[in-house]
């Protein structure tokens, strides 16, 4: 027995114990008894956001138990019970582009650069609807948004300029300089654009050619916004997504949880730095983002 111990580098006490009660009968899988209580909550928040992964579900899922005045638990708890019962989303297996990206799209605080861009909705019937949006770099609110089954004119950029103007400060100009981040398309480096951004009180900015990380903020909400909700959704034709869109970027501002924000929404995170007092509208220097 002491040979045996040493080359198993274990104590003696401990192999004889083991001979005289035999291995251990453990359950196969782990589990508390609450799951049971969180797994239908669990596949009420997956049967309606499909395209979530167990982090968003967990962010959901606490919301619901704080309404239900219980604890809260963690992402890894979800993912556990997720993974149990064929819940999880497979595995992504795309490649990422080599080029490295540096810079910064995100700021520190609101209302210092905003980020437009514009794509495009396939429809069942073949048409096409062609959306152009804004969304803050600090809080991601889609701040306005205009879509058409044309193109994308300059003058619609300049009413969705004006629009994020009015719905950010209340007043026709910004009082304080913000950028507007946007790629090389010629809706938005038009020279009329750039100089009405420049009367509102915006500084018109611009990705490097055959750079999206550049606007990477923008690109990514593109990308969330069709995984989430125009895929999962009914697009017979334009009229019936055009009148769906209002909708989608509601819900995206007031429940879509955010890494970034701390599994919070756009519109829960503005809430909570409202209460926290943090310096939402103060002037910041940006930081680089070429």
């Amino acid at each position: 027995m002491k040979r045996v111990a040493e080359a198993f580098d274990v104590a003696r006490s401990q192999l004889s114990e083991r001979l005289v009660t035999g291995p251990r009968n453990r359950s196969p899988r782990y589990s508390k008894a609450q799951d049971e209580v969180l797994l239908p909550l669990i596949r009420e928040i997956v049967d309606g956001r499909l395209t979530y992964g167990y982090r968003r579900v967990c962010a959901l899922l606490n919301r619901r138990l704080v309404e239900l005045r219980q604890a809260r638990v963690n992402h890894k708890r979800v993912y556990r019970i997720m993974r149990l019962h064929g819940l999880l989303l497979a595995r992504h297996t795309g490649n990422r582009p080599e080029r490295s990206h540096e810079g910064k799209v995100i700021t520190l605080r609101r209302n210092l650069r905003w980020s437009a861009d514009a794509f495009e909705v396939g429809c069942w019937n073949g048409e096409k609807v062609r959306v152009v949006f804004a969304l803050d770099c600090c809080d991601r609110e889609v701040m306005g948004f205009t879509a058409s089954t044309c193109g994308i004119s300059g003058s619609m950029v300049r009413d969705l300029m004006l629009e994020c103007v009015e719905k950010r400060f209340g007043t026709s100009r910004a009082p304080h300089r913000v950028e507007w981040l946007t790629d090389n398309g010629s809706c938005f480096a038009a020279k009329e654009t750039v100089e009405f951004a420049s009367w509102l009180g915006l500084v018109s900015r611009f990705t490097p050619v055959r750079s999206p990380e550049s606007n990477g903020m923008a690109e990514a909400f593109v990308k969330t916004f069709k995984r989430d909700y125009v895929y999962v959704h009914d697009r017979p034709d334009a009229q019936t997504v055009l009148s769906q869109l209002a909708a989608w970027f509601e819900d995206y501002n007031e429940v879509h949880p955010h890494k970034g924000l701390r599994m919070l929404s756009p519109r829960e995170f503005i809430r909570l730095s409202a209460t926290a007092g943090c310096p939402v509208s103060s002037v910041a220097p940006c930081q680089p983002w070429l």
